[in-house]
C-alpha cells in the first residue's frame, strides 16, 4: 500500500444554530430549534465556491477526518481527506455535518426537549433524507456559501448527495454518490425493521425513555450485528474468517464456536458504547422514507432542472446496495441530460467498500473533482480496473457501452 500523505492533525468540532424561525418537517411537524455539529477542513477562498459537503453514513458523524486532541483514532474518511488527498484541503473547503436525528452533536431524539427539558426520545419527530438536507443547506447559508463545488458521501450520505441536487438543483456543481440507491428495496426495508424490533424488544428500551437509567445494550447491539452482515461479503467473510474456531476443538456448545461470531460480538459490544439506540430506530426509517422519485415521477424527471455533474461509483460485492440500483439512477440521470459518470469497482469488501478501497477511488474522484463535466474515466483509472464502466460522451455528457471500458 502507497504511503499516505499527511494528515490534517488535530481538528475541532463546531456548533451552530440553523435554521431560525423553526424547521417545519416533512412528517407535519416542526422543530422550533436545530443545533448542528460540523468539521471544516481546508480554507474557504475569496469567491466561496471551492466547498464540498462531505455526508456521513448511518453511524458515522461530523468527524470525517483528522484527530481530536487526545484521541489516536483519526475521522472516518481520514484517508481520504486532507492535504494532497482525494478531497484535497491545499484545494477545497471540505465540511461534514452531523445529520439530524443523530446522538454526535447535532438535534435528536437524545437532545433535551425545550418543552419539558429531558431528552425528546420518543417524542422527537420522525425525520427524512429531506429534512436532513433541509438543515444542511441552513448550515451552508449560515457560512455564507450559496453554491457547492460538490457534495459527496456513500450509503445514506450518498441519499444526502443525490437529495441535494434534487432539492436545491442551483446549489451544487456536482455530486459524488457511492454504494448507494435511490429508493430502498423491500429486502432493504426487511433487515432495518429487524435491527429496529431488536432495540425494541429490549426490556430496558422502555418506549425510548430510557435515558435515566439503563439503555437497551443488547437491543442495540443485536441490531448492529444483522447490520454489520449486510455490510461485508460472502467472498471478503471467507477470507476474513473461514470455518476458523475461537479454541483448539469444537465443545458441542451452543454458544460461540467460531471466529466470525466473536467479531460480531465484539461489533456489537463496541457500538453500544458510542451510539444511542433511538438514532438508530429514527435514521434507519429515514432510510426506508428516501424515495428520489416520490409522487409518482419518472426517476429521469428529478434531474431535468439541476446542471450538475455526477460520479457514481458501486462495487461489486455490495449486496445491500446492489450495483444495478445505483446504475438505474446514472441511467435517468443521463437521459435527463446531464453528465454522468458510472463505475462499478470489483472489490469483496461489500458495502463498507466505500470506507476501505481508498486506493482506487482517489484518483477517479480527485480528476472528477477537477472538471466535473469534463471528467473521461477512460484516462483516470485506478490501480484495479471497474468490471463495469460509463463513461460520458461528448460535451453533454452520456452513458457509453459497457464494453468501452473492459
Amino acid at each position: 500500500m502507497a504511503d499516505l500523505p499527511a494528515g490534517l492533525g488535530v481538528v475541532e468540532p463546531q456548533f451552530a444554530r440553523v435554521c431560525e424561525g423553526g424547521l417545519d418537517l416533512e412528517c407535519g411537524r416542526r422543530l422550533e430549534s436545530v443545533t448542528v455539529a460540523y468539521e471544516r477542513y481546508g480554507h474557504l477562498n475569496a469567491a466561496r465556491d471551492n466547498v464540498i459537503l462531505v455526508c456521513h453514513a448511518l453511524s458515522g458523524g461530523a468527524h470525517a477526518a483528522g484527530r481530536h486532541a487526545g484521541a489516536h483514532k483519526p475521522g472516518w474518511w481520514d484517508v481520504m481527506i486532507g492535504p494532497g488527498k482525494a478531497f484535497d484541503t491545499d484545494r477545497y473547503c471540505v465540511v461534514c455535518s452531523n445529520v439530524l436525528g443523530s446522538c454526535y452533536g447535532t438535534t435528536g431524539p437524545a437532545s433535551p426537549d425545550p418543552a419539558t427539558g429531558r431528552p425528546f426520545g420518543r417524542r422527537f419527530p420522525v425525520v427524512t433524507v429531506g429534512d436532513m438536507v433541509n438543515v444542511q443547506k441552513s448550515l451552508m447559508d449560515h457560512l455564507g456559501v450559496s453554491r457547492l463545488h460538490a457534495v459527496a458521501g456513500g450509503s445514506l450520505g450518498g441519499m444526502q448527495a443525490l437529495q441535494w441536487a434534487a432539492a436545491f438543483p442551483g446549489a451544487v456543481r456536482s455530486v459524488i454518490a457511492l454504494a448507494t440507491t435511490h429508493r430502498h428495496s423491500p429486502q432493504q426495508i426487511a433487515f432495518n425493521e429487524i435491527a429496529r424490533r431488536a432495540v425494541m424488544s429490549d426490556p430496558h428500551w422502555r418506549g425510548g425513555d430510557y435515558y435515566d437509567g439503563e439503555r437497551p445494550r443488547a437491543g442495540l447491539a443485536l441490531a448492529r450485528m444483522l447490520g454489520h452482515i449486510t455490510y461485508l461479503s460472502d467472498r471478503g467473510m471467507e477470507r476474513k474468517f473461514g470455518r476458523r474456531l475461537r479454541g483448539d476443538a469444537l465443545r458441542f456448545d451452543i454458544s460461540g464456536e467460531f471466529e466470525v461470531e466473536s467479531y460480531l460480538e465484539h461489533q456489537g459490544r463496541s457500538f453500544v458504547d458510542r451510539f444511542d439506540a433511538n438514532s438508530l430506530l429514527y435514521l434507519s426509517r429515514a432510510l426506508d422514507y428516501f424515495d428520489l422519485a416520490a409522487g409518482g415521477r419518472a426517476l429521469a424527471d428529478v434531474f431535468r432542472d439541476t446542471d450538475a455533474a455526477f460520479l457514481l461509483l458501486t462495487f461489486s460485492s455490495d449486496w445491500l446496495y446492489p450495483p444495478y440500483q445505483l446504475e438505474a439512477v446514472a441511467a435517468a440521470a443521463q437521459s435527463a441530460g446531464r453528465p454522468v459518470v458510472y463505475r462499478e469497482m470489483a472489490s469483496e469488501y461489500g458495502h463498507d467498500a466505500f470506507l476501505l478501497e481508498h486506493e482506487a477511488q482517489e484518483p477517479v474522484i480527485r480528476a472528477f473533482l477537477g472538471n466535473p463535466t469534463r471528467y473521461n474515466p477512460l484516462r483516470h483509472s485506478g490501480p484495479e480496473a471497474p468490471s463495469r464502466c460509463h463513461a460520458p460522451i461528448g460535451d453533454r455528457g452520456g452513458l457509453a457501452s459497457p464494453s468501452a471500458c473492459s
